[in-house]
């Protein structure tokens, strides 16, 4: 098949005809109103050099008929029916090789085990004792990435997971995890930022916020966003880099950090308490603070470039290339 066939390209917005109608009640009605044209506005209207390769590469995938889909364990993963043969193991690694860098995971297709840059499930190991239940309730993670942890949500008993990810090959990725796990399973990935969720919405029971509050421009907006999604007395999950230090601390920046251009604001703990409850926020508690380590962070053959030991000092580790104290990462978990 040649790569530039377009015959073989997926229309992208037909990822989410199970997804409307489960929109088509309440309050998230709302928010279906302008959905579909929010997602023609980016996977139709915006051109994207990149977009027809991944998905071309998507259909291309072999069909493969799925025994389990396990979503309680460190690798989220499919087993198959039946032992692949050869020819389907290459062509399955082939077409999952099309869609590198792989920066969340693991995952475990059929075998073919995606040893992805991040080790997520060591964060959601840090997170998970500390949430209330999962079982029914309807959640949205914000910047999601390729969604491993949409996935460890629905393995806990979501009733509905929403993703929302502005990175057009994450949600290439997400769906080729998604076309063996089952169409019809309630978790999906939209294109978009948290700005294109509808103000005061408040319809999610949870919000994950992990990996996104520092790339913000104003902190506090985006904390009254995430309040706006949350239902009354629902439940806030925020990750995020920050320093140490005292009440009012703040790092910024100076263009770089660990080599990364967009990020803004490092709080302490304490001031990022301070925001939560500016923004609206009850009970908000710091449940776990750990140094990102570069066994969590790394260069792999599924994400074969930089990765954080190339962006920490190599003669003191505990700083940035640039001369700031290295990741420490705090999870704060707070109620609407």
């Amino acid at each position: 098949m040649l790569a530039n066939d377009k015959t073989n390209v997926i229309n992208p917005l037909d990822f989410y005809q199970e997804l409307f109608p489960l929109m088509n009640d309440g309050l998230m009605r709302r928010w279906l109103e302008v959905l579909p044209q929010q997602l023609k506005t980016v996977l139709v209207d915006t051109p994207h050099g990149d977009l027809d390769r991944w998905l071309i590469a998507l259909n291309a995938l072999p069909s493969i008929p799925v025994d389990r889909v396990g979503l309680n364990q460190a690798k989220v993963s499919l087993t198959a029916s039946k032992p692949l043969n050869g020819k389907v193991r290459r062509w399955l690694h082939r077409g999952l090789k099309a869609l590198i860098p792989w920066r969340k995971g693991p995952f475990d297709f059929f075998g073919e085990v995606i040893d992805s840059e991040w080790r997520s499930d060591w964060k959601w190991t840090r997170i998970a004792p500390h949430l209330s239940s999962l079982k029914g309730r309807l959640v949205l993670d914000v910047g999601c990435g390729s969604g491993y942890h949409c996935w460890r949500m629905l393995g806990e008993g979501a009733r509905q997971v929403i993703g929302v990810d502005p990175s057009r090959l994450f949600l290439v990725q997400f769906e080729a995890f998604k076309r063996y796990a089952g169409n019809a399973l309630p978790v999906h990935l939209l294109p978009l930022r948290i700005e294109d969720v509808p103000e005061r919405l408040k319809v999610f029971d949870t919000v994950f916020s992990m990996g996104v509050f520092y790339h913000r421009r104003s902190p506090i907006d985006h904390l009254l966003e995430l309040h706006g999604a949350l239902c009354s007395g629902g439940e806030l999950v925020l990750e995020t880099l920050v320093i140490e230090g005292g009440p009012g601390e703040v790092l910024m920046p100076d263009e770089r950090y660990a080599m990364m251009r967009n990020v803004w604001f490092l709080p302490s703990t304490t001031t990022l308490l301070l925001w939560l409850r500016r923004a609206g926020f009850h009970h908000a508690r710091v449940v776990d603070m750990a140094r990102t380590a570069v066994d969590e962070q790394r260069q792999t053959e599924w994400m074969p470039f930089n990765s954080l030991s190339d962006f920490l000092d190599p003669d003191c580790p505990e700083k940035t290339v640039e001369g700031y104290p290295a990741p420490l990462r705090a999870v704060v978990i707070a109620e609407a």
